[in-house]
């Protein structure tokens, strides 16, 4: 039951962008394709969870053990760069077309403050490795989730005539705010 609520909580009620206001640089960049957004939903997928795992190992068999939490930033931020490196290398292989999609989006997955958040949080939260991993891939859903969400509702604003103040970017941020608030009637739940 434990592991159903970390879930239910993490994909809608906590949701890392929209109650948390993490990620939102990638959120608000990469969600004008549907296409793109789910792309950047797998990467980040793939990274919040390896991230998760091998600095909830650093923390607890290095930085502990020695006593220097005090790096626990700075290690995190390092293992995160690394991993997207790796990520980018298997993109540019396995599919140049989401590689070149993603563009300069996908080395800010390096800079994404819900990936470091997220591998904080474990950390606070006093979390198994097993609950740590449920918890980032639960984040990781609830990310994508309101990444394709908002990439969908995009799309739909780009075929409706607005006045001409609101195009683009206001539009977005409106429709960014009325998602979360969508996204609040979950709270009840857990």
């Amino acid at each position: 039951m434990e592991y159903i609520l970390i879930v239910i909580s993490a994909i809608f009620v906590n949701n890392v962008v929209l109650a948390q206001f993490l990620g939102i640089c990638p959120f608000l960049g990469v969600s004008k394709k549907i296409s793109t957004a789910v792309g950047m939903s797998g990467a980040v997928t793939f990274v919040m969870i390896l991230a998760t795992i091998v600095t909830y190992l650093i923390q607890k068999y290095i930085l502990v053990a020695f006593g220097i939490e005090f790096m626990q930033t700075i290690t995190f931020i390092l293992v995160i760069a690394a991993l997207v490196q790796l990520v980018e290398i298997i993109l540019k292989k396995v599919s140049p077309a989401l590689f070149q999609a993603l563009g300069v989006f996908l080395p800010l997955i390096t800079t994404n403050c819900a990936i470091l958040g997220v591998a904080i949080m474990t950390i606070q939260k006093d979390y198994t490795l097993l609950k740590a991993v449920v918890f980032s891939g639960s984040t990781a859903i609830g990310f994508g989730l309101a990444l394709v969400l908002f990439a969908g509702l995009r799309e739909q604003l780009d075929l409706v005539e607005l006045p001409k103040g609101i195009k683009g970017t206001p539009a977005a941020l409106i429709t960014a705010g009325l998602l979360a608030m969508a996204f609040m009637g979950f709270s009840g739940i857990v």
